[in-house]
């Protein structure tokens, strides 16, 4: 359990949206750790059901828990809320229908302190929730990285991929360079590449200290237009974050082969919407967008400020290329 300090080590954030099946098992997971110096900083953005009645029953019984109510706003907004509360010398995000081992704090501070890292990460089980089955992430590496280790292997997205919550970042990433979430889905994708290009040191830990829920609400099993659109802008925020800091020919083949994965997660997202939808007639035409978009983005001349500012709609509902089959 957390003690209480005027200045924790570490601010832990979590985003809370309606997950009152899960928020209890997350909180409890937190209260159990090993690690002594933090505080958590849930923000509760706006939730119907009762998950804003388990926070503060949990910030009731302890004092390093803080609630923060909001009306609903999104994920990315309730992180940026928490972070400007956030006392902590680091950030750990973890999400609301997720838990941790109990030494996932302790291990990840100690990496970043005894490396001085800038940033430590860890690997995940998936659960899936409806058999009660674990299963570990399997491509792994571990050890100290320099900057240039860290985004090449951020921008492969494999064995460090860009998900925000199994990791531990010094605060100054954030405060230091005003990183803000974008609100959008894939909002860890667009932002994860900022925050690794100030990072001197990355500390990678062989080992899963965290517990990914997979249920019917999780993001990637509420697959939709939108967030096929978000993914695609989310490649274009990266590409723009690259070039504006002059590093985007030094990483331009890995950022090809973050193209290359998006289009075949796209390709499979769209086989998914256009199958539940029951309308299989257009899904040829969605996939050809998504081809021609993700080849103009890999082009030395695209323009990306242009892309970025006009956020275009690159996948059609599947209703409406049912409809009007003549919309390419």
């Amino acid at each position: 359990m957390a003690e209480k300090e005027n200045t924790p080590e570490i601010s832990v954030i979590i985003p809370v949206y309606n997950v009152e099946k899960f928020i209890g098992r997350c909180l409890l997971s937190l209260v159990g750790q090993t690690f002594r110096s933090y505080e958590v900083i849930a923000v509760n953005d706006g939730s119907t059901d009762s998950s804003g009645d388990i926070l503060h029953s949990f910030a009731e019984k302890y004092d390093f828990i803080k609630v923060i109510d909001q009306k609903n706003a999104g994920a990315s907004k309730a992180r940026n809320a928490a972070i400007r509360a956030a006392r902590g010398k680091y950030f750990s995000f973890v999400d609301s229908d997720d838990y941790v081992a109990p030494t996932f704090l302790e291990e990840l501070y100690c990496a970043c302190k005894d490396y001085d890292a800038d940033i430590s990460c860890c690997y995940y089980y998936f659960h899936y929730i409806e058999n009660d089955l674990l299963l570990e992430y399997p491509f792994r590496c571990k050890g100290v990285l320099d900057r240039t280790q860290a985004m090449e292997k951020l921008l492969h997205d494999v064995q460090i991929q860009s998900l925000l919550w199994n990791k531990l970042y010094r605060r100054e990433l954030f405060t230091d360079y005003n990183i803000t979430f974008p609100s959008m889905c894939f909002e860890d994708i667009a932002t994860l590449d900022k925050i690794f290009l100030h990072a001197n040191r990355v500390v990678v830990l062989d080992r899963p200290l965290y517990y990914y829920n997979q249920h019917a609400s999780s993001t990637l099993a509420t697959i939709s237009t939108e967030k096929i659109n978000d993914f695609v802008q989310a490649m274009a925020i990266v590409r723009l974050s690259l070039e504006e800091n002059g590093v985007y020919e030094k990483y331009k083949n890995s950022f090809k082969a973050m193209l290359n994965k998006t289009c075949g997660c796209c390709h499979l997202y769209i086989i998914q919407i256009h199958a539940e939808k029951k309308c299989l007639r257009g899904f040829l035409v969605n996939i050809r967008r998504v081809d021609r978009i993700l080849k103009e983005l890999s082009k030395e001349d695209f323009d990306t400020s242009a892309f970025v500012r006009e956020r275009p709609d690159i996948v059609a509902e599947p209703q409406k290329l049912e409809k009007d089959y003549s919309v390419r």
